[in-house]
């Protein structure tokens, strides 16, 4: 495909590096088997039987909720984009960007250079565009990190001085760690940051490239409205806690409800999780994982926790192809004209 296809070559039309090559497609078949392994270990008749009783209508409602979570994002990103254009546009752009993290065989990073494309093709200045990226991003941890704590305490509360026999908490509080260290990297660490993307984004989209120096005055001039950056922080928060709420009513379409609280909670320590393990596409097999050891925290039964897991990917598929085919057809319209 037009983009797909660019984004596997570099300026001088040399692809990727093979090992780079290797390890994706590596770590996506690891994962893929992974995830089989587990819902074959935890019975493929009992989860696809909770995944079926959803039903064409539940799983419709399941989709639509999602949009409020990927509108709430988008009012995330704009918020740090002063002069960048409608709030719909960057929803936009965090759909599409979503769906290639979620569909594609990325890592994290390749989804945030196709949502940068996005808004570029669009005629968005591209320090702009990068700079409210990276301070998105930022909020966007830093708000996670807020939603994991609650997590955490709300696990410590469900285990409640019980012999923690799977190591579960010991496992969510080394994740936990490791995620407010990448947060300390990211917020500390801007202009490696901004080096690695521009990096990046030469050798994926090279159409898309702005000057070093002009993100880093973009994102400097970001940075000196604290209130941008406290909507954004509270847009992106809003959006993780409305993630957990999806995974909730989701639990309720399949017949297996369970306080708001606790699932909330799940998904709080679910989404750590996969950010510690952003290198692998999809979080294949981690996103499965992580579900099994916390359900018995929380009471809930491994057959909903793994259904759950494989609703929210056929979610994704169902929002992220047609976004992404979407994206590619808007792509060759501007090539042809």
């Amino acid at each position: 495909m037009l983009v797909f296809a660019s984004m596997t070559r570099d300026r001088g039309g040399h692809g990727l590096p093979t090992m780079t090559r290797a390890l994706v497609l590596l770590l996506t078949l690891a994962g893929l088997a992974a995830a089989a392994w587990i819902v074959r270990d935890v019975g493929f008749a009992p989860v696809l039987a909770a995944v079926g009783r959803i039903g064409w209508g539940g799983f419709a409602l399941y989709c639509a909720y999602t949009l409020v979570v990927l509108a709430l994002l988008g009012c995330a990103w704009r918020a740090v984009a002063p002069g960048g254009g409608p709030v719909a546009a960057f929803a936009w752009a965090r759909t599409v960007r979503e769906g290639a993290t979620d569909v594609l065989p990325f890592a994290q990073i390749g989804g945030l250079v196709v949502g940068g494309r996005v808004m570029t093709a669009r005629g968005v200045p591209a320090e702009l565009v990068y700079a409210s990226m990276i301070a998105d991003q930022t909020t966007e941890m830093a708000s996670q990190a807020l939603f994991t704590l609650f997590g955490v305490a709300a696990l410590v509360m469900a285990l409640n001085g019980m012999f923690d026999h799977n190591g579960v908490l010991r496992l969510v509080l080394t994740g936990t760690a490791l995620a407010l260290a990448l947060l300390a990297a990211v917020a500390f660490g801007q202009k490696p940051v901004l080096r690695l993307a521009a990096r990046l984004a030469a050798r994926l989209l090279p159409a898309s490239v702005a000057s070093f120096d002009a993100v880093a005055a973009r994102l400097a001039a970001i940075y000196r409205d604290p209130r941008a950056v406290a909507l954004s922080f509270a847009a992106n928060l809003a959006a993780w806690v409305a993630s957990g709420l999806g995974a909730w009513l989701a639990l309720r379409l399949i017949g297996a409800p369970m306080g708001v609280v606790s699932i909330v909670a799940i998904e709080a320590l679910v989404f750590a999780v996969r950010s510690i393990a952003f290198v692998v596409p999809g979080a294949l097999g981690v996103q499965e994982g992580a579900y099994l050891l916390l359900a018995p925290a929380f009471g809930l039964d491994p057959q909903a926790a793994v259904a759950l897991s494989l609703l929210k990917r056929a979610r994704d598929l169902a929002i992220g192809v047609p976004a992404l085919i979407a994206w590619q057809a808007g792509e060759g319209r501007r090539l042809l004209a």
